[in-house]
Parts: C-alpha cells; sequence; structure tokens
C-alpha cells in the first residue's frame, strides 16, 4: 500500500496546486468560471434572451439577470424533460436530481449536465480523496471498498430518454466502469428503490467484503449500521470491518450524531470528512480534521454569490462575490453552474470563517428558520444549542424538528420541540431549561423576546416515542437516499404529522 500510495499522491500534486492556486487567487478564478460559463451558454435560448454575448463584467450580469428560485424556471426545466435541447445550457441534458419541493413544486427536477457530472460532482469526489491522501499520506483506504448509501432513479415521466432520482443515484449510474472495484454494494443493490430491501440485500453484500470507507447521510448510515450490528450481533462496526478508516458525510449537520458514531465505531484511527454536495453541485470539502469549516470549491464551473440575510425580502437584494463576504455574517447561497442554473438561489444559508482561504459552515435553510414572533432563529442556533443540552445531561439524540406555538387570545407563543433521544437525558425539564438558555446565548432576538416572558414562553420540549421519525419518512415515501428531517419549521404541519405519529406509537405499546 505504500507504495500504491505514493503513486496517488503523486497524480494528486497537480490537483492539489490547482486547489491552492484558487485560495490564493479566489476572486480572479471565480471571474474566469462567470465568463468560461457566458461563452458556453451564449447561443442557448437564455443566453440569447439575457445578451450573454455581450456582458463584459459581474456587475453588468448581475443587473441583467435576475435572481430566480426554482418555479422561477419550472417552465424551462418541464421542456427539457419532454426533450428539447439548448434551453439553459448548449449540452444535452438526460439527468435530472429529484430533490424536496418548494411550497409550490412537490419535486423539483434539477437538471445534471455532462459537465457538472465531470467537472464539478466526480471532480469533488476526486478532490476529496486528494485531500485526505494529503492530510494522511499512510492510509490504507484503498486496501479495501468504499461503501456508498445510494438512492434509485427511473425513467422520466415526461421522455423515456431522460431520467430522474436522487443525486446518489444518479452519480453511481455515471460512474466510471472501474469503480466496481473499489465500491460496494454492486450497482444493482445500491439502487434498488425499496429502502427496507435494499438494506436486506446490501447486508448479504457487504458483510463478506473488506470496507474502508462509508459515504452519505449520516442519520441514513446510523440505520444501516444498526441493522448490521443486529444482525451479526456485534457490539461495533469494526467487529464486522476492522479496517474502516474515513467515513465521508454531508446532507445535515454531523453535530447531533457524532457521538453516535465515535461508540458505534470506538478507533483513534477512524476519520471523518465533511462535504457539501447538493443536487445543483458540489461546494465545499472539510479540509482541516481540526475545525468544521468547509472549503470553498472554486474551480468546478459554478459562480458563488452572497445575499445578505437581512436582504432577503427585498425585491432586488444585493449580492457579494467572494471578495466582498464578511465573516459571521449569514448569507444566502446564489448559484450560476454548468448545468444552466443561472443565479439560483438553491435555498441555503451558509456563514464565512475565513476568507483566505474561503471557508463556510452551512447555518440552514432560507426556508426552513422559526420567526414567528420576530426571534429569527436558524438550523445553526439549533444545532449548537442542542449540543451545548445534549453535552451537559450527557442525552443522545436521533432526530429532532422544532415549531412554533402560536398566541392565543390568554396564551402568549412559544416553540415547541419534538426530539427522539438515542440515549434521553435523565431529566428532560433540565435539558429544555438549558437549550433555552443557550438559545438566548447564541441569539439575541431570542434572548429579547424571551426576556421576562413577555412575547415568547418558555419552550415545550416532547419526548418522541422511538421510530416516530422513521415512520414519519416511511409514510412520506422518504426512507434511505438523501432524504432528510425538516430541522426548524415556521408552521406547525410538519410537527403536528410526527406528533400524530407518536400519540399512535405510544398509545400501541
Amino acid at each position: 500500500m505504500p507504495f500504491f500510495n505514493s503513486i496517488l499522491n503523486w497524480i494528486n500534486t497537480k490537483r492539489l496546486y490547482n486547489i491552492d492556486l484558487f485560495r490564493k487567487y479566489p476572486f480572479e478564478v471565480q471571474r474566469d468560471v462567470l465568463f468560461d460559463l457566458l461563452k458556453q451558454a451564449a447561443s442557448t435560448e437564455y443566453g440569447k434572451r439575457f445578451g450573454f454575448e455581450s456582458i463584459k463584467s459581474i456587475e453588468e450580469y448581475q443587473q441583467r439577470v435576475p435572481i430566480v428560485d426554482y418555479e422561477s424556471i419550472k417552465p424551462y426545466i418541464e421542456r427539457l424533460r419532454e426533450g428539447e435541447e439548448g434551453l439553459l445550457w448548449p449540452s444535452e441534458i438526460r439527468w435530472f436530481a429529484k430533490s424536496s419541493g418548494t411550497t409550490q413544486s412537490k419535486s423539483k427536477f434539477i437538471p445534471v449536465s455532462n459537465e457538472a457530472l465531470e467537472n464539478c460532482h466526480f471532480r469533488g469526489a476526486r478532490d476529496v480523496l486528494a485531500i485526505y491522501f494529503d492530510l494522511y499520506p499512510y492510509n490504507n483506504l484503498f486496501s479495501g471498498k468504499g461503501l456508498t448509501l445510494g438512492g434509485s432513479h427511473q425513467v422520466d415521466n415526461f421522455n423515456i430518454k431522460s431520467f430522474y432520482g436522487d443525486l446518489s443515484a444518479i452519480l453511481i449510474e455515471n460512474q466510471p466502469w472501474w469503480a466496481d472495484f473499489i465500491r460496494t454494494p454492486s450497482q444493482k443493490v445500491a439502487l434498488i428503490p425499496d429502502w427496507e430491501k435494499k438494506l436486506e440485500m446490501l447486508t448479504t453484500e457487504t458483510l463478506k467484503e473488506n470496507v474502508t470507507s462509508l459515504a452519505g447521510v449520516p442519520s441514513w448510515n446510523l440505520v444501516m449500521i444498526k441493522h448490521l450490528l443486529n444482525h451479526t450481533g456485534k457490539n461495533n462496526l469494526l467487529e464486522i470491518w476492522p479496517n474502516l478508516e474515513l467515513f465521508m458525510h454531508g446532507g445535515v449537520s454531523f453535530a447531533p450524531y457524532r457521538e453516535q458514531f465515535q461508540k458505534l465505531i470506538p478507533s483513534p484511527n477512524m476519520h471523518y470528512m465533511e462535504t457539501y454536495n447538493a443536487s445543483e453541485g458540489f461546494f465545499a470539502i472539510q479540509d482541516d480534521p481540526n475545525s468544521d469549516s468547509m472549503l470553498l470549491m472554486l474551480d468546478y464551473g459554478i459562480f458563488f454569490e452572497f445575499i445578505p440575510f437581512e436582504e432577503l425580502s427585498k425585491p432586488n437584494p444585493k449580492t457579494l462575490t467572494v471578495a466582498d463576504v464578511e465573516i459571521g455574517k449569514n448569507y444566502a447561497m446564489v448559484i450560476s453552474t454548468n448545468s444552466g442554473l443561472w443565479r439560483y438561489m438553491i435555498g441555503d444559508t451558509v456563514t464565512f470563517t475565513s476568507k483566505s482561504p474561503h471557508k463556510i459552515k452551512i447555518t440552514g435553510r432560507t426556508r426552513h428558520y422559526i420567526n414567528a414572533f420576530g426571534e429569527e432563529v436558524i438550523i445553526d442556533n439549533a444545532e449548537r444549542a442542542l449540543e451545548k443540552a445534549c453535552a451537559a445531561t450527557g442525552a443522545i439524540i436521533s432526530e429532532y424538528t422544532a415549531a412554533p406555538i402560536f398566541m392565543e387570545t390568554n396564551k402568549k407563543g412559544s416553540h415547541e420541540w419534538l426530539i427522539e433521544f438515542e440515549k434521553p437525558p435523565a431529566n428532560i425539564d433540565t435539558f429544555a431549561n438549558i437549550l433555552d438558555s443557550s438559545l438566548c446565548e447564541l441569539n439575541s432576538d431570542y434572548e429579547a423576546k424571551r426576556a421576562k416572558n413577555v412575547t415568547l414562553d418558555f419552550p415545550k420540549v416532547t419526548q418522541a416515542a422511538p421510530g416516530t421519525f422513521f415512520e414519519w419518512m416511511r409514510e412520506r415515501g422518504k426512507l434511505g437516499g438523501q432524504n432528510k428531517v425538516p430541522r426548524l419549521s415556521n408552521t406547525r404541519e410538519y410537527i403536528d404529522e410526527l406528533l400524530a405519529i407518536h400519540n399512535r406509537l405510544i398509545s400501541n405499546r
């Protein structure tokens, strides 16, 4: 393995040099990315509509091309799914990544071009390995196989020549032939749409393999790990795969799951790398094991813009390039990509922890927050407050969601937290007190509304019955893949559905 690793490190040298290049010259690299995108798409219907060919500056691009969401470009995507070409991007679009919908659309179908597959998503995967080999040159990663929990795909109901599915399924389907030698389970099993059947087949196939790495969403990997341990009667995952050394995770915050993984994989040589890979593109990679920030990848054919959070509600919000962002501020991310998404607001919010190089942390969603009473609680606030409450009480959280309890005639508003614990706290009231006080420390707006219970009453924390969130996902047809539980909501839609399941499970005991 040392000789093989030396060859890989030599191959990675040029790529690591290019990564260092955009670390040093972020604005220049981003400017080149934008004008390369505009040049390629000048002859498309969208390019002609907004005069891509004559755009001479970033400022002119921002003035001429509108910021859009999915609903704005949905008519173009429906035409693409019917087989039209040259609308948003010059090359043929055969793949559409299906992801959770907006309030208007049940599901979004994000176009994925061949250029995006090769120069964004697959380059991102290769860069994760390049960075890992740079951090840990004496690893044994390729002595075994990597296990990726994928979704499924199917023929598009618009056009038999195009396909849609989870991004993970699209990536598995389009991987090079040699990937079969370093991957498990087989492609046939990886793409099974039925999660529970996939889990059984995956167990049969992977138990005989030497698995050295895992990749996927933490919550679903935990379900898989616990299934494997129950099936084998083993106490931890190293008793099944003793050479396991890396988990590449993304999709949700790792903070609520870290302690569970460390207990189930009790090894000081186990490494964790977060990636920010969405249906719309591969955006960032954790390049320092001592920090949970991620390096923004600036040469993947994506031009980034950032809207200050306070500007979001304005009809023409100002947008900033990487040159103008500030550390510690909350931004909504806007992207222009090599799949033909132009100034597209993806719905995620981030904050910069560094500008030299540009490193980010995901703070939440533009739609997933609680601001029913002016408290502006975002997912980052929630994750950090829960982490403090868990640390103080010894609790371990499996899943959670929170929503407002709206004011009534003789009743103030408050927040309701439904939490499913892997290990519950000894006293739920103590947990709730620490959660509340931590939110006050982290968020001055929440603190102001909680002061003397003037606007917000003390939060209500309910311990969910085991299996509540799993059953909710099952009933919605969202088991496995990249599906996630909404953490925060400004309405009670999700929490009321979950509470109904919780109550049903309690009554059936």
